[in-house]
């Protein structure tokens, strides 16, 4: 099964498609990592070359029989078909996750506050995320809200949506 995660930064994305990934032991393909990597070995610039080494991984590990979580922003319709394509070309279930925080302030404060989890990473600022490209949703997928939830909340609601995803497939 392809998991794949979507949202903005500081919505809780990362956090709570990593305790799904630990929950499942689920390969766990986030695309900032491999985005530093590429700019640590000098091979990054602005474009898809992160999303596309994620796809090629997920694939990769999907082939295995892997159960594979993306974590990602996602933000264009583009990547989201990118995502799927992988999936279906696999013959393989896939759901998709949208995390929001629809708390503006908490979600101010969740960004002002983070801290960076993998050496290097220059986090965006709140102004870069109010402007950044973010398009809207045209299917249907799983709503995560994460405002004024913890993690194990958060979690919780993601494990009954995706009973009911399951359910109707």
């Amino acid at each position: 099964m392809l998991y794949i995660f979507s949202g903005l930064p500081g919505t809780g994305k990362s956090t709570l498609s990593a305790a799904l990934a630990r929950e499942l032991r689920a390969t766990y393909l986030r695309v900032d990592v491999v985005e530093q990597a590429m700019r640590v070995a000098g091979v990054w610039g602005d474009g898809p070359a992160g999303y596309i080494v994620c796809y090629e991984l997920a694939s990769q590990n999907l082939q295995l029989g892997l159960d594979v979580i993306a974590d990602t922003v996602n933000p264009i319709r583009e990547t989201r078909q990118a995502w799927r394509d992988v999936a279906q070309s696999l013959d393989v279930p896939f759901v998709e996750i949208e995390v929001i925080c629809t708390d503006k302030y908490e979600h101010q404060h969740r960004i002002s506050s983070r801290v960076v989890d993998i050496p290097g990473l220059v986090l965006p600022t709140w102004e870069e995320i109010e402007t950044r490209q973010y398009e809207v949703w045209d299917r249907d997928h799983i709503v995560i809200d994460t405002a004024h939830q913890t993690v194990a909340e958060s979690l919780i609601t993601l494990r009954g949506k995706l009973k009911m995803f399951l359910r109707w497939r």
